[in-house]
């Protein structure tokens, strides 16, 4: 079963870090490219960071220079490393892998596949 499993989420105060991780299970962890998405109450979800497989990265505008998006293939993890985080940016954290679909097809693996979410709180 290809499963996805976040931690690392919680309290923290406006200006301080947390780090999220996700673990993957059940799949060609290496091949996949991951990403961390954001959902506020009320909002949509939101695309924070991607990091493909071959370890190129991209981010959200509103995240560049305070998070990083890195992958550890060998522990079928990646992490977000969240500094400076503001207020607005509470939300429930999302990973995500994504493949090709006619990769994934042709292997007959999952294209996409979510984790149940980690929820921080920006507070003071």
């Amino acid at each position: 079963q290809v499963q996805l499993v976040e931690s690392g989420g919680g309290l923290v105060q406006p200006g301080g870090s947390l780090r999220l991780s996700c673990v993957a299970s059940g799949y060609i962890f290496s091949i996949y490219d991951m990403a961390w998405y954001r959902q506020a109450p009320g909002n949509q979800r939101e695309l924070v960071a991607v990091i493909i497989s071959g370890g190129d990265t991209n981010y959200a505008d509103s995240v560049k220079g305070r998070f990083t998006i890195s992958r550890d293939n060998a522990k079928n993890t990646v992490h977000l490393q969240k500094n400076s985080l503001k207020p607005e940016e509470t939300a429930v954290y999302y990973c995500k892998a994504d493949l090709d679909e006619n990769i994934a097809n042709q292997a007959r693996l999952p294209s996409d596949v979510w984790g149940q979410g980690s929820q921080v709180n920006v507070s003071s």
